[in-house]
């Protein structure tokens, strides 16, 4: 446990990377102070748009990650509650290699592909991953002909991570017990 911070709700971890995400923010050059402004909700956001699911698909979710992110309401209340931990970058990762996969054009593929090594794989991305060296290696190798397996290594390395981690913490959740309620 942090020091002194033994009394507040958030994890060091947790507590860490909102701290990285602030420091990132302010070393940008932003256009307008309201660029600093860094939203926090004390609740995630209820998706919209998306038919709330019975308590009884809500409960399904318990059984793996997969079952929650095949449901619309249920990836959109994922995605909200670890935006609220400051933790979305694994699925952000993850969802934008299910979009890679879809995409049928070379250049658009290795376009895509670029974006998202840059973007979740790289040392030092803005929204960097945590992934071994060797899953990193392999990936940066098979940028050189992207194909849709390209991620496949690191999306079910991240893939486990949130199966491990932030699925419990979802499960254990206010807005997730409401739904199942």
């Amino acid at each position: 446990m942090c020091k002194g911070l033994a009394a507040l709700p958030h994890s060091c971890l947790e507590r860490a990377k909102e701290i990285k995400i602030k420091l990132g923010t302010l070393l940008q050059k932003p256009d307008s102070a309201v660029d600093l402004v860094i939203p926090y909700n004390e609740k995630p956001e209820k998706p919209a748009k998306t038919q709330k699911p019975s308590p009884e698909e809500a409960l399904r979710w318990r059984e793996s990650l997969d079952k929650l992110l095949q449901n619309n309401y249920g990836l959109a209340s994922f995605k909200s509650f670890l935006k609220s931990e400051f933790s979305e970058e694994n699925l952000e990762f993850w969802m934008a290699c299910e979009d890679f996969k879809r995409t049928k054009s070379p250049a658009k593929m290795a376009e895509k592909a670029k974006k998202i090594y840059e973007e979740f794989i790289q040392a030092e991305a803005p929204k960097e991953v945590n992934i071994d060296h060797f899953t990193k290696d392999l990936t940066a190798k098979r940028l050189v002909e992207p194909s849709p397996s390209t991620f496949d290594v690191a999306q079910k390395r991240v893939h486990a991570l949130m199966e491990k981690d932030s699925l419990p913490r979802f499960l254990r959740s206010e807005f997730y017990q409401e739904l199942v309620q």
